[in-house]
């Protein structure tokens, strides 16, 4: 019970911190279009670059995109480093900390800088109907980023090699040729540098398809229940559920960017912007997109859950190891700090899966209709 309450309490701040963080994200956007320091900082951009619409776009992306940073980083370290020590899950020191952010923020703001370019490129050239363009290209550069992150983006941030465990691969190898899906690759993702929780993840698509099982859950799950977890995951290959995904994200993508369009337009003769090309409008395109992802929340999260519960499902299946399910959920739960039983609420808004107390009481209900079919 004290490690429900604990649990509660750290989620409950987990929680709080992410919601004042979207709030002041929010917020300093439109305090950025409302004071006209969107405008004064593309006039300043203007004047550095020497006119160049290009250079322009590139100043303003830096200069906007430090001073973003800069706002939220006091909630990033609460959150990212503050709260993981209090609650005894981080591993890593503050030095590693603030070099992932260095990194994350500077491969952050070349995609924002590329993108920001092709798009009010497309905007100069066709005004009418550049969100349509917009959106194929953004969809395709996600495949593309999804397909690579694998073997170029996740390595910059984590030290990724062949699971070195020949008995435990090869039991996990022919799992994935049970279930049919292609021999994928198994990796092992070095995450002690940074936290104690346990994760596993399928990424990347096509020929860069792989799991990855972090070495904080290799070190304490037995090869069962690793079995198990991985079952989980191919679950997803088998089901096609990243292309789903990429499905429903496409969805949104067209939809922030055909309200970025309307509400860029509607703005120009209120917020002094040059047209619609102008690189001051960014902040408006961006709240669009941050509008329709928060529209969705509910529904990306309900999906998502379903997805899971339906590889949980899937993973008994292919196992038969009820036990291994069990024990492994109540060991993630222990050791991610889990909190067992939010509110529906809460489920709702923030819960990608179902809580672990729903997980167990799935398995415990599939165990009893399995065995009453083997007696049939």
């Amino acid at each position: 019970m004290a490690n429900e309450d604990r649990a509660a309490r750290y989620h409950r701040l987990k929680r709080r911190a992410l919601l004042l963080s979207s709030v002041v994200r929010v917020l300093v956007l439109l305090l950025v279009i409302a004071t006209g320091f969107s405008v004064l900082l593309r006039d300043i951009s203007s004047m550095l670059a020497g006119g160049s619409f290009t250079l322009t776009i590139i100043v303003y992306v830096v200069g906007l995109s430090l001073f973003l940073e800069i706002v939220r980083l006091p909630l990033a370290f609460y959150e990212g480093v503050t709260l993981e020590r209090r609650y005894g899950l981080s591993t890593q020191s503050y030095g590693y900390w603030w070099f992932g952010q260095f990194k994350s923020g500077m491969l952050s703001l070349i995609f924002v800088a590329i993108f920001a370019i092709f798009i009010w490129h497309l905007i100069l050239l066709m005004p009418e109907f550049w969100w349509v363009f917009a959106t194929v290209s953004l969809i395709i550069v996600l495949i593309g980023l999804i397909q690579v992150a694998p073997v170029f983006l996740i390595p910059l941030f984590y030290d990724i090699k062949p699971l070195d465990r020949p008995l435990l691969r090869e039991r996990l190898v022919a799992l994935a040729q049970k279930t049919g899906a292609p021999v994928l690759g198994i990796f092992e993702w070095r995450l002690s540098d940074q936290t104690r929780k346990a994760n596993a993840l399928l990424v990347g698509i096509g020929q860069t398809k792989r799991i990855l099982l972090s070495d904080t859950l290799l070190a304490n799950h037995s090869d069962d229940e690793i079995e198990v977890i991985l079952a989980h995951e191919l679950a997803h290959h088998v089901h096609h559920d990243i292309w789903k995904g990429i499905i429903l994200e496409s969805v949104f993508i067209g939809a922030g960017c055909y309200l970025g369009d309307r509400v860029l337009t509607a703005a120009i003769p209120f917020l002094q912007l040059s047209g619609k090309a102008d690189i001051a409008g960014l902040p408006i395109v961006v709240m669009a997109g941050i509008t329709v992802s928060l529209l969705f929340v509910p529904i990306v999260n309900a999906l998502s859950r379903l997805h899971e519960r339906r590889a949980d499902h899937y993973a008994l299946e292919m196992t038969s190891n009820t036990q291994a399910f069990i024990s492994t959920m109540k060991r993630l739960s222990m050791q991610n700090l889990a909190d067992e039983r939010p509110s529906r609420l809460v489920q709702l808004l923030f819960y990608t899966h179902p809580p672990i107390s729903a997980r167990i009481a799935a398995a415990k209900a599939w165990s009893v209709l399995g065995a009453s079919d083997a007696k049939n």
